[in-house]
């Protein structure tokens, strides 16, 4: 990809306090335009308030974070027409048709009149949602939900889209269609992700950031990071046995 080292996030020994707790401990990192990457740590851990500080819904206690060259500090609505997000919650209204509450997300994230059509017809299509557009999203499945939230979160063709837990709650064939569909959409844009389920970050991310106690402590490229920790030329480990390695000392299985 031309822009493949262009930075779209830099995050600078950022900081989040609430009150005496600290949740996120001078955290330091760049993602890359194009790439896609997997965050995990345990819960508490510090991952959903990093993602909402990076979406500007939450300030940080110190520290600096610019996305696509812009101060989330200071440019956070300008900020925000170049992020697409889906929370761990997808913030759907149950009492609303599919194709009527995406003219409505297309509408609040400023997408032109002319184009609204467009993008609406675009996002049904690529999240396989034709067959359920004019059906109430009370009625849809957990899966169908969560695919109505991605099209929520990439209808005005955001930059860098955020991703808290995009599979929870889903069956196998459910986790399936979303997992194929974040990798299709990474041909466009800069993905951010967070799974507690791990095989599914092995299928999906090129890159593995991992949180522990409020400090990133694995930033590296998950093929290096699979194989740095396999011994002597072994086959590489699974990054479940990784994360367990790096939270041995947390483990009670007594």
């Amino acid at each position: 990809m031309e822009n493949k080292h262009i930075d779209m996030i830099i995050c600078k020994q950022l900081c989040k306090n609430y009150g005496a707790f600290q949740a996120l401990k001078d955290v330091s990192f760049e993602i890359h335009r194009g790439d896609i990457v997997g965050f995990l740590g345990r819960n508490g851990a510090g991952k959903t308030s990093l993602m909402r500080i990076l979406t500007t819904y939450l300030p940080a206690s110190s520290g600096t974070v610019f996305i696509d060259g812009l101060d989330v500090g200071k440019d956070s609505l300008a900020i925000r027409q170049k992020i697409g997000y889906l929370p761990e919650n997808p913030p759907l209204y149950d009492n609303m048709v599919v194709k009527d509450y995406l003219r409505f997300a297309a509408e609040i994230k400023d997408v032109p009149a002319n184009q609204r059509r467009r993008q609406i017809d675009k996002v049904l299509e690529q999240c396989q949602l034709l067959q359920v557009q004019t059906k109430t999203i009370a009625t849809l499945s957990k899966g169908y939900k969560q695919r109505v939230g991605i099209a929520q979160a990439i209808i005005h063709e955001p930059q860098l889209l955020i991703l808290d837990e995009p599979t929870s709650g889903l069956d196998p064939i459910q986790s399936l269609q979303v997992r194929k569909l974040i990798q299709n959409l990474n041909d466009e844009r800069t993905v951010l992700f967070s799974s507690h389920t791990l095989a599914e970050i092995e299928q999906i991310a090129e890159r593995v950031l991992m949180i522990k106690n409020g400090e990133i402590i694995v930033d590296q490229p998950l093929d290096e990071l699979l194989h740095m920790h396999n011994g002597d030329g072994g086959p590489p480990l699974s990054l479940e046995s990784i994360f367990i390695q790096y939270h041995n000392e947390e483990l009670d299985i007594s």
